[in-house]
């Protein structure tokens, strides 16, 4: 939850108010890009924090890491708040501003995959999608959350905004902290790691022996996940085009958005995880993910006519439909591929080097982007393709819905 809290807080900061906050003005076009290539540095540290809380967690186990995880978020979280701008200090609050989404993206690449195989290793026969994909129920808490509070900082009059309102939805996030570490302590380690912890078989370099056994897997991970680049050229990108010169929608409106897609998600991730309990984890990813190739057109066009009713209706049926037919497998999934002494590793380092390009896919898409009314359409295709990527890296793994907990990734790690 605070993983997405944060990424949507920071996400809408840096499309709506960072390019003035932290660069020099007079170069809004190359701020916006700057401000949104600072939502991607993010993403550079995450491969790392994949490798180094990868290691941990399948070492001295998933709890321990993920706390660990929940105070480096929310401590560089809360710190953004606490930034001097560039007005103040000149390139030193860019600069601050890179080591603090830095350190979000650390913590980040160690998030998602503790959560999840902690998750998976707790669920019941037969209901691995559904309970892991609760994980991500508790993202879109995060993502509901974090754009309710920023709506109605966006509606600030530009003095307010500036001057001292876009620091209260990183305060905010003390409380979402406190909660999550509340929670987290009562956790339980999981069986399949004390099994392993008794069974002295807790490998000494989990990392080599992910290469070693399971390389292939690693890389069909890295492809797969850059289907996360759907949500971040809606959500960033999405908002810094809807709200330039050329469209000219208001902040706060097309922010709803992502409030719309994500309660529609809310019924929808469980539903689709449901779905691949029952008939597999290939068949409803692929189809969700060539969906989302084809809607991201729809989505697009729709944003160039400025109708809101019909944003919202495409925006929900893009994010909150379709995209939930990935959303809802991949925490499930890749730690499904995995066999347990590796799970954390693989599922940390595949994923997050395959995010690294969603991260910059909001930067990327606003130097791509053409001139006139139709200059959406290098981004769609960009995104498109990135969804047919991850559907044909799914079309060459195993099913893995039906396997037995403890046969997960043992025929990939023979000799």
């Amino acid at each position: 939850m605070l993983e997405y809290y944060d990424f949507v807080v920071y996400g809408a900061a840096a499309a709506l108010v960072f390019p003035a906050l932290f660069f020099p003005s007079g170069t809004s076009g190359l701020g916006v890009v700057a401000a949104l290539a600072t939502f991607g540095v993010g993403y550079i540290a995450r491969p790392l924090g994949g490798i180094v809380l990868g290691h941990f967690g399948d070492r001295i186990g998933r709890k321990k890491v993920l706390l660990f995880t929940l105070v480096l978020m929310g401590g560089s979280s809360m710190g953004i708040g606490f930034l001097p701008t560039y007005e103040q200090v000149g390139l030193l609050a860019p600069v601050l501003l890179v080591v603090a989404r830095l350190a979000q993206g650390f913590s980040a690449g160690g998030e998602a995959a503790g959560a999840s195989t902690l998750t998976l290793e707790h669920s019941p026969v037969g209901k691995r999608g559904l309970f892991t994909s609760f994980t991500m129920s508790g993202c879109q808490a995060g993502t509901l959350l974090a754009t309710l509070v920023f709506i109605p900082i966006a509606s600030m009059p530009d003095d307010m905004l500036m001057a001292w309102g876009w620091r209260i939805p990183f305060w905010s996030s003390v409380a979402v902290i406190v909660l999550a570490y509340v929670v987290r302590s009562r956790l339980d380690e999981t069986p399949v790691f004390e099994a392993e912890v008794s069974d002295d078989d807790v490998p000494k370099m989990p990392i080599m022996e992910l290469f070693r056994t399971q390389w292939a897997d690693v890389l069909r991970v890295v492809f797969a996940s850059i289907f996360a680049i759907f949500q971040t050229i809606v959500t960033v990108f999405g908002v810094a085009y809807a709200t330039s010169d050329e469209v000219g929608i208001d902040r706060a409106a097309i922010l709803w958005v992502t409030v719309i897609a994500n309660v529609v998600a809310v019924v929808m991730i469980p539903i689709a995880a449901m779905l691949s309990d029952r008939i597999g984890r290939r068949p409803v990813w692929m189809t969700s993910a060539i969906l989302c190739a084809a809607l991201v057109f729809v989505y697009f066009w729709a944003v160039s006519t400025g109708r809101l009713p019909l944003i919202y209706l495409v925006g929900a049926l893009l994010l909150g439909v379709v995209y939930s037919g990935v959303n809802a497998l991949w925490p499930a999934y890749f730690s499904e591929l995995f066999a347990a002494p590796v799970r954390y590793s693989g599922f940390a380092i595949g994923s997050q080097f395959g995010f690294l390009l969603a991260g910059f896919a909001p930067s990327i898409g606003y130097l791509i982007m053409s001139d006139g009314v139709n200059g959406w359409i290098p981004v769609a295709v960009f995104a498109a393709v990135c969804g047919v990527v991850s559907a044909l890296a799914v079309f060459t793994a195993r099913e893995t819905h039906d396997v037995p907990l403890d046969r997960l990734g043992k025929p990939r790690c023979v000799g």
